[in-house]
């Protein structure tokens, strides 16, 4: 009876030790996959900051996103323009979303939005310049023209970007002026544009998938829309 007891006893130390260990692999399999989330995160920002960082660029331009998990989707986005309170340009500039897990980049009106759980914050800055010395606003709207198209997987994916890009400048002449940028994380663009003294709210558009920042700026001023015009094509490797 004394050895059954022996017995008993090991198997449930043995028990005991086996539930601690596979806790312990389930914790180290946690911090392992949220530190390549994290990782996949800061190299898609980078990615696709350079990527849609075209106010620069004329002409075929090829750059590669890369992450180890995750997808990378064309999304359906809109910027308008209104002067004097009425609507003047609606553009379809469109998005690239990464996403894995609770993790999410987003670029869209050459702004990168970094995602992580409920913070989110601008990787880059949407190409927007503001001078209330010079009484000037110049309204940069990237448009991506991809089309839909997602690319994602496990154990390493690259996805091609490829650009024809070309510029036009359209005057609007003198008002006040407010853009509406259609955002699924509307904080970041919210704190850019309180930078330039502009008054944000936040607006629903009929047609949106979801809501918009609108930022207004103060005084009157002359106003520039430069669209840039990526021609994009998105590719698997």
């Amino acid at each position: 009876m004394r050895g059954q007891s022996h017995v008993v006893g090991f198997v449930l130390i043995l028990g005991f030790g086996v539930i601690a260990l596979g806790t312990l692999t389930v914790g180290v399999g946690t911090v392992i996959d949220s530190q390549s989330s994290n990782a996949d995160g800061a190299r898609v920002a980078g990615d696709l900051s350079e990527a849609v960082g075209v106010v620069d660029r004329t002409g075929v331009y090829t750059d590669r996103v890369s992450f180890t998990e995750g997808s990378l989707t064309t999304v359906e986005r809109s910027l308008r323009v209104f002067i004097d309170g009425t609507l003047a340009h609606e553009i379809g500039v469109d998005a690239l979303r990464f996403e894995r897990d609770k993790r999410t980049v987003t670029a869209v009106g050459g702004a990168v939005v970094h995602g992580a759980g409920a913070s989110a914050w601008l990787e880059s800055k949407p190409p927007i310049t503001s001078s209330e010395s010079n009484e000037v606003l110049v309204i940069g709207a990237p448009v991506l023209g991809a089309g839909y198209t997602t690319v994602g997987g496990q154990g390493g994916v690259t996805v091609t970007l490829q650009s024809n890009i070309s510029h036009s400048r359209t005057s609007l002449g003198r008002g006040n002026f407010s853009v509406a940028i259609e955002t699924q994380t509307p904080g970041p663009l919210e704190r850019y544009f309180e930078t330039l003294n502009a008054t944000t709210t936040r607006r629903t558009f009929s047609g949106d998938e979801h809501g918009s920042v609108v930022a207004t700026f103060p005084l009157e001023r002359t106003g520039y829309l430069v669209v840039h015009d990526l021609a994009l094509e998105v590719n698997d490797g």
